[in-house]
């Protein structure tokens, strides 16, 4: 299920994907998705519910993969049905996008795979929607191609999105003029939240900068851009993956309200 004026909400709003990083139980991600739902409503946000049914790129062994793979799918199917909005998840080997698709109605790349091939192609003959996160080592115009393999893969459901691009080893920037040129290929969407990571800690654990996340939001908002994902807890310090750049679920009323506005006013210019 996906409403079919995600790209372009009756509001002129941008569409939102957001949810806990990972699927931590069903009691939490029922909690996320239902503030989150409450929240879109009031905005007139197109809402897609996000989390991972398992996390296969960790810092470090012991790091938390997930809850089961079926496990984490049911609970996704369930927000859905419960709350009647669209789930993505993300996929990391062909194999799991038919298993993924039957759960969920957004197929995420994520950006260390962006450029693999047979991961793309699967995807794609999924039918489902295909997000594509960018790689941090790609410039923006190289994106087309991985939006081009999905559409001859049969499917011309595909977003693209932004999350920060490597600066030095410890640090992203976001190149706000990429936004723009990955509109050419597709509707893109900006991940707020990742594009705040500081990865490759000395600790094994990627830090962050959540005090920018209103800063990143805005400027991405006042762009034009299509979307927006962030991954959001109710409390980020005791939330199983990423939290040290998740936004507080009680601060997204507050940023949703001045994204809205900010929006609103573009498109009246």
């Amino acid at each position: 299920m996906l409403p079919s004026n995600i790209h372009h909400a009756d509001s002129g709003q941008f569409f939102l994907l957001a949810g806990p990083c990972a699927i931590e139980g069903e009691e939490i991600a029922m909690q996320i998705a239902e503030k989150i739902k409450m929240i879109s409503d009031k905005y007139k946000i197109p809402f897609v519910f996000k989390g991972s049914y398992r996390k296969a790129n960790r810092s470090r062994l012991d790091s938390f993969t997930g809850i089961g793979d079926e496990k984490a799918l049911k609970i996704l199917r369930k927000v859905s049905e419960e709350f009647d909005v669209p789930t993505v998840t993300d996929i990391h080997e062909s194999h799991e996008a038919d298993m993924a698709a039957e759960y969920v109605a957004v197929l995420q790349i994520p950006a260390f795979l962006c450029r693999q091939t047979d991961l793309l192609l699967a995807a794609a003959k999924t039918g489902k929607f295909v997000n594509i996160k960018k790689g941090q080592f790609l410039a923006p115009d190289a994106m087309q191609f991985a939006a081009q393999k999905v559409r001859d893969g049969g499917n011309e459901n595909v977003w693209l999105t932004e999350r920060g691009t490597t600066f030095g080893y410890q640090n992203l920037m976001v190149d706000f003029t990429g936004l723009p040129v990955m509109k050419q290929y597709a509707p893109v969407v900006m991940d707020i939240t990742h594009s705040l990571q500081q990865p490759n800690q000395t600790s094994g654990v990627t830090g962050g900068k959540p005090a920018m996340i209103e800063t990143i939001a805005k400027a991405a908002v006042s762009v034009g851009v299509d979307g927006l994902f962030i991954e959001t807890h109710p409390d980020p310090a005791s939330a199983k993956s990423d939290g040290a750049n998740m936004l507080p679920l009680d601060q997204l009323d507050e940023l949703m309200r001045k994204l809205t506005a900010i929006r609103t006013t573009v498109n009246a210019l």
